[in-house]
């Protein structure tokens, strides 16, 4: 069971002493990165990210994620080859956090029709690593509503913001700074962003 704020659910725990260690992530940084993805999520006012909290449990501090239970009617294949239009949120929350391990499996729809998105401790990278299944949308314009969620956003992470703040208590200075830059990139684009050349589109399994 998990808590925050006063309610109990049912949750995940991932201690960050059994985190894997990945060549291109600081050892035991990835617990992390799963909350500052939460934050952002949260900021945006989406709820792509289920609660995701910090706490100290068996094998030191780890990551508490509020557990979902899917809907099971639901077919995330049928989704994806579909272009959902409820993914697009979840594509640019990726685009924006840098997310390189966007698989299917981590897409959880629920009974009600929302979707959730879950396994983000590959984010934040200063180095553009957006690798995905979500590429549906490449090159389209956003709508207003989503340029206006960016410019908001963007912000909330001026230096010195609440929201800045607490990231760089989650990941480093240099990765707080690239996610600005990141979010600036987007809003002068103005659209969805494409695979980059220098890394492989699509992560492998795909789920």
């Amino acid at each position: 069971m998990g808590e925050a704020e006063g309610e109990s659910w049912h949750a995940v725990w991932k201690p960050t002493a059994g985190e894997r260690p990945l060549f291109d992530f600081p050892v035991g940084t990835l617990t992390r990165r799963e909350v500052a993805a939460f934050l952002v999520s949260e900021a945006l006012d989406w709820g792509v990210v289920p609660a995701t909290v910090l706490r100290e449990g068996p094998f030191g501090e780890g990551m508490l994620q509020r557990w979902i239970t899917v809907d099971p009617e639901a077919d995330v294949i049928a989704m994806l080859e579909g272009d959902d239009v409820r993914l697009r949120r979840i594509a640019l929350f990726d685009a924006i956090v840098n997310n390189t391990d966007r698989k299917g499996g981590h897409l959880l729809p629920i009974p009600g029709g929302h979707i959730h998105a879950v396994d983000h401790g590959v984010t934040f990278s200063e180095v553009p690593k957006l690798r995905t299944l979500l590429w549906n949308w490449e090159a389209e314009p956003f709508t207003p509503e989503e340029l206006a969620a960016l410019v908001e956003l963007r912000r909330q992470i001026l230096p010195g913001a609440a929201l800045e703040r607490s990231l760089r208590e989650l990941v480093s200075p240099r990765e707080v700074e690239a996610t600005a830059g990141r979010i600036d990139d987007l809003i002068a684009a103005g659209q969805f962003p494409g695979p980059s050349p220098d890394w492989p589109a699509v992560p492998w399994p795909p789920f």
